[in-house]
């Protein structure tokens, strides 16, 4: 499989263009998994539901599957940091790639997403796991660079160059062991 990251502020795109990725990888007949972190709380789960009543009553886990879907539900009993590299070994071995969206400050190769109206600093500069920037403002970029710079707005362009450059994206998930 290969992996890459999005990385950005808020606001930047980073879901908008992981959303119109996956369709442009699966046009090629390529399979794609998502890891997105989230800064905040979260539930997929609802009041009333069969599994909500479950983690309610202190479940530890609760993994619920249909011939269409499966969820898994961890709650934890004090806050934990899961790395990157751990939710990516809980993924299925058959997936191409796997687009992580956040985990900014990992060690996976990564895209950084950067508009010049949000007027956050770039990170390109400082973060040897940015191999490019993805911007709409690519003459506005705040420092010179290298890296190839790829057109936010142009899905393909950005999945052709994945795929162009996927050796580089390999993922060996015995060097996170």
């Amino acid at each position: 499989m290969k992996a890459v990251g999005f990385a950005g502020y808020s606001g930047s795109g980073k879901t908008t263009l992981v959303e119109r990725l996956i369709p442009a990888f699966r046009l090629k007949g390529l399979r794609v998994s998502v890891v997105k972190h989230a800064h905040h709380r979260f539930d997929i789960d609802h009041v009333g539901k069969d599994t909500y009543r479950h983690r309610e009553a202190g479940a530890f886990e609760v993994v619920v599957a249909s011939n269409k879907r499966l969820a898994l539900m961890r709650e934890f009993e004090q806050p934990v940091e899961i790395s990157v590299h751990q939710l990516i070994a809980e993924l299925d071995d058959g997936v191409d790639w796997v687009l992580v969206e956040g985990f900014k400050d990992a060690d996976l190769l990564k895209v950084e997403v950067w508009r010049a109206k949000s007027n956050n600093p770039a990170r390109y500069r400082d973060d040897d796991f940015i191999v490019a920037i993805a911007t709409d403002s690519p003459t506005e970029l705040p420092h010179p660079t290298q890296r190839p710079v790829l057109d936010l707005n142009d899905a393909d362009g950005l999945v052709n160059w994945l795929i162009a450059n996927q050796a580089r994206f390999e993922y060996r998930s015995e060097t996170f062991s």
